[in-house]
């Protein structure tokens, strides 16, 4: 078993750099880009399925910190496979509930999944565009409560989280 963890958390860094250094082609001017990066991250989102039906969810107790971050960006990522997210989200919520993983990458994915599912998210998490040089996130649930509910799973201030992205 010990082989097959060190192998799986090799693995799974070694898909989240793919991920990373991908990413930036996520919304390319160039379909080959972006088809590119649809590939890969579907690539990853079957691999991520076959962990999970193997190992259940990768928690840092199992793989350590750096691959079971790398696990939770393989399923935000997933955005065509709305059933690897989904069962990412519930099996991280099992993990969370016992205390082994983390609230604050539970609440990104299920902001991400209701997104994807057409529904409105909860935290505010998801940014949908830019206007006016300023980003503008997905409908949120209770946009009033928004910073309230980010506090409590550790995400920072609404405000402080888009500033990071605007294009000033």
């Amino acid at each position: 078993m010990a082989h097959d963890v060190a192998a799986l958390v090799e693995e799974l860094t070694t898909m989240a750099a793919a991920d990373q250094r991908s990413s930036v082609h996520a919304n390319s001017d160039d379909p080959a880009e972006q088809l590119a990066w649809r590939r890969l991250t579907a690539r990853h989102g079957d691999r991520l399925g076959e962990i999970m039906d193997e190992y259940g969810w990768p928690t840092a107790a199992m793989v350590g910190e750096e691959a079971a971050r790398a696990a939770w960006l393989i399923a935000q990522h997933a955005d065509r496979q709305l059933d690897v997210q989904r069962r990412a989200l519930k099996l991280m919520q099992q993990a969370v509930s016992a205390g082994t993983a983390g609230p604050r990458e539970l609440a990104f994915l299920r902001d991400r999944t209701l997104v994807n599912d057409g529904r409105k998210q909860i935290f505010g998490t998801q940014i949908a565009g830019v206007k006016d040089g300023a980003p503008v996130p997905w409908p949120c649930e209770e946009p009033e409560r928004m910073d309230e509910l980010r506090a409590e799973v550790g995400i920072e201030p609404f405000a402080e989280y888009v500033a990071k992205f605007s294009m000033s």
